[in-house]
């Protein structure tokens, strides 16, 4: 992944010449390609249909140059409020002028906040955008990439992942962090978060839904006791355990609305997406957030309050797999599931957290393999330690080769793709890069990832050479 400000808020190339020194260095290791963030807040930020591609142009021509492929992320968020968020990027003025007159075009919590990080999946059919909806604005942004790097689609340009919530995932912004904005709820781990359906055309849908289930009482508002933010599932009757409201008749209902509508919003995004890629040679794909604090507990309260159904059995709730709705989207349009905790092990974290980093992975991983759904794994943090790097080669392996194993659904086939986070100032000192490359080759010999023709990793002194080039100052600065 290339830094989040690679190209300033101003459209500028930050840094061009360390970049390109880096993407050659990158290249001669044997790195197959990089990941991008095409910002709207930074491409449409002089108005509507005012796109500046320009620098996105430099560097693709440079990445392109360096003989490396693209990832392109359509970012349609805004950079701040979650971690590892370290620039502030937000949407475009005159989005955000749009949210002054429309406060619910933007999610909206139980105490009224409105998260200005994204547009909400309730307005997405909304003509509030000067006279055009989000889903009109997504699709002439990405209309207009398309048309101006056309003769990159299909070879440099071979993965689109459309950007479809918060940090790009598909889920509801339960919890942020907010750095940029201090007077905003503050959000931390490993807080279970809140609900995001407190905006009027959020509470007409619920409204809806609760009168054709023949329960009009149940659509007036969210759940009343789901505590805030930073509460954990035992200090609340929705969440808790045992005898939670979540629980309970009501709690299907209510959780069953609130997923079914993020799921819903993905197969919009995903088949609009399709349409303006189609026969352009790309792979498209979507990403789910990897919320795997509390996932060891029965309410897997965090998944809840990002959107994601996913519960063991109960007196009312039976055990549900809340990624395979997700999953069976992208089989339908043909794309692939980004995920991310490809690094983490459950002890990596405190155990009153009842975080399940490796079975939300195997969950997840087992669901594509059902409806054969290419994988693609991330690591989640920045980390360049051998036991990351060690855990990172055995899921991108997969699990398993016999005929028993097929026959009973728990084989996991190889990931379809592992992208590295992140290019920055550290990956770049010489002692981090020499145990990246390190890294590159094992993904290559122990998993068959990476295409053996691409890059010279004999060829260590040029690589060398090319991160020493890279000054102290400009590692500083790429890192931002």
């Amino acid at each position: 992944m290339l830094p989040l400000n690679v190209v300033t808020n101003d459209g500028e190339v930050n840094d061009p010449e360390a970049l390109e020194r880096g993407l050659r260095a990158l290249s001669e290791i044997g790195v197959e390609g990089v990941m991008i963030d095409v910002w709207w807040g930074i491409v449409e930020r002089d108005g509507p249909r005012k796109y500046d591609w320009a620098a996105y142009r430099e560097v693709i021509d440079m990445i392109k140059d360096a003989g490396l492929k693209v990832q392109a992320v359509m970012s349609f968020h805004a950079c701040g409020a979650n971690v590892g968020d370290v620039v502030e990027i937000p949407l475009p003025d005159w989005v955000l002028e749009a949210g002054k007159k429309d406060p619910d075009l933007f999610f909206t919590d139980q105490y009224g906040y409105r998260n200005p990080e994204c547009i909400s999946l309730w307005a997405d059919n909304a003509a509030t955008l000067a006279g055009r909806t989000p889903m009109n604005t997504y699709k002439d942004f990405m209309i207009s990439f398309r048309n101006t790097f056309k003769a990159e689609l299909g070879t440099t340009l071979t993965e689109i992942a459309v950007g479809c919530g918060p940090c790009g995932e598909l889920r509801y912004p339960a919890y942020p962090e907010n750095r940029f904005a201090q007077k905003a709820s503050q959000w931390r781990f490993p807080g279970i978060g809140e609900f995001q359906c407190y905006d009027q055309r959020s509470l007409l849908s619920l409204s809806r839904a609760a009168s054709e289930a023949g329960h009009i009482e149940w659509g007036g508002s969210g759940p009343h006791d789901t505590g805030g933010y930073n509460n954990l599932p035992f200090e609340t009757g929705f969440f808790r355990y045992d005898g939670g409201s979540w629980d309970s008749e009501y709690g299907s209902f209510f959780l069953s609305w609130y997923s079914s509508e993020l799921v819903n919003h993905g197969d919009r995004m995903l088949e609009m997406t399709k349409r303006v890629f189609d026969k352009r040679g790309v792979t498209l794909a979507i990403k789910c957030a990897g919320v795997h604090w509390w996932y060891n507990v029965r309410s897997h309260a965090a998944e809840l309050t990002a959107g994601y159904f996913n519960t063991r059995a109960g007196e009312f709730v039976s055990e549900r797999d809340g990624y395979a709705p997700i999953v069976r989207v992208c089989k339908k349009h043909g794309a692939r599931l980004n995920f991310t905790c490809v690094e983490m092990h459950d002890s990596d974290h405190p155990w009153y957290c009842y975080c399940g980093p490796e079975g939300l992975l195997r969950q997840i991983r087992s669901a594509c393999a059902r409806f054969d759904v290419p994988f693609a794994g991330e690591n989640a943090l920045c980390r360049f330690d051998q036991a990351a790097y060690d855990k990172i080669i055995k899921n991108c392996a997969g699990e398993g080769n016999d005929e028993e194993m097929w026959r009973e659904g728990t084989m996991l086939p190889p990931m379809a793709c592992f992208t590295f986070l992140r290019f920055n100032a550290e990956l770049f000192s010489p002692f981090a890069f020499e145990s990246f490359r390190i890294f590159v080759q094992r993904m290559r010999d122990e998993t068959g990832l990476l295409d053996t023709s691409i890059g010279n990793t004999s060829d260590e002194e040029a690589s060398t050479e090319d991160v020493d080039e890279i000054s102290s100052e400009s590692r500083v600065q790429l890192g931002l």
